[in-house]
């Protein structure tokens, strides 16, 4: 599973004369939101009167020159780092997206995916209009711009919020103001901060600590956030009621663990589930090792609760790149080798629990217990951090068919069998909701219930999905 986008965004309150200082917090914001995306990355800014920007395919490191940054001029900006999916691999699809029309400039940066983003992009090209990309956030964008020879900003974003299904946390760059925007769920994380000079908009809060900033708060569910060039934040509601769906996969996997995302510090969520899981599936061994680097914190927690002494029996190498282009089976398990090396003194002759986040297909799972114990291992106790993955995801995250997923297909015994573990233990779905800190009715389990919280075709809804009628009235959004 990848999580495909992180998103940055940046304001300085006295817009004259233009500096680079907005280009570099955005460079480095990106720099800490890598781990959400590792394809392409983009900065776009604005000086007053015209935009300025810089895309690229690879990692923030290989994109920007200090050069290149020195030249990116403005006041106001929005960076994104992103992953593609399968088709979408290419200059083209890089964003932030930029659009030139009538009233001026917009720029867009998009975590998340729109269920009905086919069906709306169908209704554009009806009216002539013509894509240049393969990416939602065009779609977004394009209503946002036929909404806004009409409307105020506020109004306008409003009213493409009742167009668009899904999961969308933006940055959004229109005519040197900055905002910020949540969908009505709050799926995908979305934070702000004080930096000197203006605010920042990041994806996660560790962003805001690599650009020497100060945590303000999450950004609702529903809410837009508009920051001006003059130093004002306003804050506009569009539930009419609290509700939220925020992912789990981004306190089991997807975020740093040193980010706080909707009011808990993912580390220490992740210890719980660890904990959680040693309750619920205690093993007789003689060491606790993570998968790294997401299994970690959560087999702290197993080692502390289960008493049973924690020792890494993995080493991970940070510095290999994507694999996903090696053609032969024999070329794949050398990648996992090349990613992944054991410690064999560590693991010979010892009987392991090894704590990973989840497991997907089976493969990894497979080929790195199967490392293990070649290595001398006795017995392999597989703990999964996650209940069993039955559902696609719909909503951000790049993840297998239901076809491809092994817990739809197998038992649980046949899920321990197929990756060559001698037991298995998956996190309860309950225990998974006690350990995240967050009550179950504000948690989105689409891929562990198959329950999601916006209307799917074909799938089931575990709510009522906020509608038209569901909004506040435009002159009481503040």
């Amino acid at each position: 599973m990848k999580e495909e986008c992180g998103v940055a965004g940046a304001i300085l309150h006295d817009p004259a004369p233009p500096t680079n200082i907005v280009a570099f917090k955005l460079y480095y914001a990106l720099y800490a939101l890598q781990h959400r995306g590792q394809d392409s990355t983009g900065i776009v800014v604005f000086d007053g009167s015209k935009s300025k920007s810089i895309k690229s395919m690879g990692l923030v490191s290989e994109a920007y020159s200090k050069q290149k940054i020195q030249d990116l001029l403005g006041y106001v900006g929005v960076g994104h780092v992103r992953n593609a999916t399968k088709g979408t691999h290419n200059l083209e699809n890089c964003q932030p997206f930029v659009l030139n029309f009538k009233g001026g400039t917009i720029a867009l940066a998009h975590n998340g995916s729109l269920v009905n983003a086919a069906l709306l992009r169908d209704e554009l090209e009806s009216e002539g209009r013509i894509f240049t990309t393969d990416l939602d956030v065009e779609v977004i964008a394009l209503l946002l711009v036929k909404e806004l020879l009409k409307h105020s900003a506020v109004d306008a974003i409003k009213n493409v919020m009742r167009r668009v299904n899904g999961s969308y946390s933006l940055v959004i760059m229109i005519n040197g103001d900055l905002y910020a925007v949540r969908d009505p769920f709050g799926i995908k994380p979305l934070c702000y901060g004080e930096i000197d000079g203006g605010y920042a908009v990041v994806s996660e809060s560790v962003a805001l600590d690599a650009i020497n900033g100060k945590f303000v708060r999450d950004v609702k569910s529903g809410e837009i956030l508009a920051f001006t060039k003059e130093g004002k934040v306003e804050s506009y509601q569009t539930n009419k009621e609290d509700v939220a769906a925020h992912c789990i996969f981004e306190f089991i996997y997807l975020a740093r663990p040193d980010s706080i995302i909707d009011g808990q510090l993912v580390y220490a969520a992740r210890e719980r589930i660890g904990k959680q899981l040693a309750l619920e599936h205690p093993a007789d061994a003689d060491i606790i090792s993570p998968v790294p680097d997401s299994g970690i914190a959560a087999a702290i927690g197993y080692a502390r609760e289960s008493k049973i002494k924690y020792l890494e029996g993995l080493m991970k190498n940070r510095y290999i790149g994507r694999t996903f282009i090696l053609p032969s089976q024999e070329a794949r398990e050398m990648a996992v080798r090349l990613k992944m090396n054991t410690i064999n003194d560590n693991l010979r002759d010892n009987s392991v629990v090894l704590v990973d986040d989840s497991v997907v297909r089976g493969t990894t799972s497979r080929r790195i217990i199967d490392m293990i114990k070649r290595a001398g291992a006795k017995e392999v106790h597989l703990r999964v951090a996650s209940p069993p993955i039955i559902g696609p995801c719909y909503l951000g995250i790049d993840m297998p068919t239901r076809d491809e997923l092994i817990a739809v297909h197998k038992t649980i015994e046949g899920v321990c069998a197929a990756v060559n573990a001698d037991t298995i233990g998956y996190l309860s779905i309950d225990g998974l909701v006690k350990a995240i800190g967050i009550d179950k009715s504000r948690l989105c389990l689409g891929c562990v219930t198959e329950q999601y919280p916006v209307d799917i075709p074909g799938e089931k809804c575990c709510r009522k999905q906020c509608r038209v009628d569901d909004f506040i009235p435009v002159q009481d959004l503040k």
